[in-house]
């Protein structure tokens, strides 16, 4: 998996990434280029402001927390505009950090003549803090009005896919020592900012590989609606209903599982409102993936079945991921889960193997110690038989998979493992059975003759589960519809002929093996053959039975 750029922390959430039905993102960076650029800056009536520019620039560039895109965006065209002149006559005084339930940064700054609180945050949250608006250097009060063609410039420049940022400011504040939350009020809105970050060329034809594999994508932003219907209609998800956080606060869990059903857009979320999501949606028996890489994405990465995160992501994030990509695209992730699914099948075909193998010679050695005389194979005979064969079993994480197994999520399944092994385990005993019936009533072995007895018994063993190995490992026509990798074939052969030539060697005579006569090959090489035709047939009943194979 690291070959696809998938570095996986935590073995047993390869399971969970191949079984993954659902994939909740936020759409920067994994459907969007994730190289936001601040395109424009305007006054409260959309004319482009250099004043308004300034202010978010002294607000990013003095803030001391984790400096995101929509900061350095800021930052970046700031000193596009030379303003890194202007940063020596200022001095901060204080910071009020940004939080996801008031979703806006203040800092204070201080150029020797006035202080000045300066905020900036989402549209509406800046809204609620402002009773006056400057415009050209005149303070007016902040009228309906005025918020209402604000809303309606904001809106349009958010289907054009900017989003759109707020800023304000505060002059009477010299008298005040510490600052808090309660001094973000009768601010003056100065105006607003807005950011491209237009979606990844490749986006559309990945989310449509991930549908096609049986992964539907559910957008959680914090962004508003505009925004996310406009990126989400380039990449061709669904936008037809789009839920807001305020709405999902106000629901039950019963009716968020309802509306889960049939929307893939939620916006204005906080991160508890995601993570509620996430538990929702994996209560309702999807095997969930979330992808995400910033601080406020910590609770849905616990929360869901399988935490996605990137190389790139804040350390909080990395720690909590189960599955790292190096690369935060969603063809690396289709790639990943692809392989997931590879390495899931591999691992069910060696269990399933295992345990309807193992019951079939278990039954087959109490029976047959019931009604022989002689045990049919002794301890170290079983335990060097069992190798040779664990050996050959060995190589399935390099065998190859059907592409329709893979196509569609696989989940884990005790039920299906436990009707697996009663399926085939007694068609497995049954050809032991007819082998040592075989060789006492045909050829006639008795007590003794019993070291021949074990020796057969032990080679045709071998050959048998090799073989069998190759009609359990997929559900079609071995050799003919689906072959497996040169590795399996490679080992099947080898070892088979180690199982033969075993006998005659002298580590075969230290276990209690002897030669076997040449007549006795027609058991050991005949039956395993007839085992494959019978499995066949079996395959097909179990199949329309329940519908499944590995």
């Amino acid at each position: 998996m690291s070959k696809k750029k998938t570095i996986v922390k935590k073995l047993d959430s390869i399971q969970s990434f191949g079984a993954m039905n659902i994939l909740c993102t936020d759409k920067t960076g994994t459907l969007t280029e994730d190289k936001i650029i601040l395109e424009k800056y305007l006054d409260i009536y959309g004319n482009e402001n250099f004043r308004i520019l300034k202010h978010a620039f002294l607000n990013s560039y003095f803030q001391t927390g984790l400096k995101g895109n929509i900061d350095e965006a800021i930052i970046k065209r700031g000193i596009e505009k030379d303003m890194v002149n202007i940063l020596s006559n200022y001095n901060k005084v204080d910071e009020i950090p940004f939080d996801f339930s008031r979703r806006r940064l203040s800092i204070v700054v201080d150029d020797g003549k006035k202080r000045q609180l300066i905020t900036k945050g989402a549209v509406e949250e800046i809204f609620n803090i402002c009773t006056m608006a400057d415009y050209n250097g005149n303070v007016i009060s902040l009228t309906d009005d005025i918020k209402e063609n604000i809303l309606k410039i904001c809106k349009e420049l958010n289907k054009n896919g900017l989003r759109v940022i707020g800023v304000c400011q505060k002059n009477d504040i010299s008298n005040i020592k510490n600052f808090s939350v309660s001094d973000e009020t009768n601010m003056v809105l100065l105006g607003f900012i807005g950011f491209l970050d237009p979606p990844k060329k490749t986006a559309s034809e990945s989310i449509k590989k991930l549908n096609d594999s049986g992964i539907r994508v559910i957008v959680l932003t914090g962004d508003n609606a505009e925004v996310s219907k406009c990126i989400c209609d380039k990449v061709n998800i669904n936008s037809n209903k789009i839920i807001f956080g305020n709405d999902i606060e106000k629901m039950s869990d019963t009716a968020v599982s309802r509306i889960l059903e049939d929307t893939n857009i939620f916006v204005k979320l906080s991160p508890i409102q995601k993570a509620r999501i996430v538990r929702l949606l994996k209560g309702n028996g999807n095997i969930v993936g979330y992808m995400g890489d910033g601080i406020n994405d910590s609770p849905s990465l616990i929360n869901s079945d399988v935490g996605i995160s990137v190389d790139t992501a804040v350390d909080i994030a990395k720690e909590t991921a189960d599955i790292i990509l190096l690369e935060k695209d969603l063809n690396v992730l289709l790639d990943g889960v692809t392989e997931g699914r590879k390495t899931f099948g591999n691992l069910i075909k060696y269990i399933k193997m295992a345990v309807s193998f193992n019951f079939g010679e278990v039954s087959s050695v109490i029976i047959a110690s019931i009604f022989l005389p002689f045990l049919p194979i002794t301890p170290i005979q079983l335990l060097v038989q069992s190798l040779l064969y664990d050996i050959g079993q060995l190589t399935l994480p390099f065998d190859n998979v059907d592409s329709e197994y893979i196509q569609k999520p696989q989940k884990w399944s005790l039920s299906s493992l436990k009707h697996f092994m009663f399926f085939m385990g007694p068609i497995s005993s049954s050809f032991d059975i007819l082998v040592f019936l075989s060789l006492w009533f045909i050829f006639g072995l008795r007590a003794s003759d019993s070291s021949l007895f074990q020796t057969i018994w032990f080679s045709y063993g071998i050959v048998s589960n090799l073989i069998g190995m190759h009609i359990i490992r997929t559900a079609k026509m071995p050799f003919v519809q689906s072959n497996a990798s040169k590795v399996v074939y490679a080992s099947s052969i080898l070892l088979s002929i180690i199982a033969i030539i075993v006998p005659f060697t002298i580590l075969g005579n230290i276990i209690g093996l002897v030669p076997i006569p040449l007549k006795y090959l027609s058991i050991i090489i005949g039956f395993p053959i007839l085992y494959c035709f019978v499995a066949l047939f079996a395959k097909k009943i179990y199949i329309k039975k329940y519908g499944e194979w590995i």
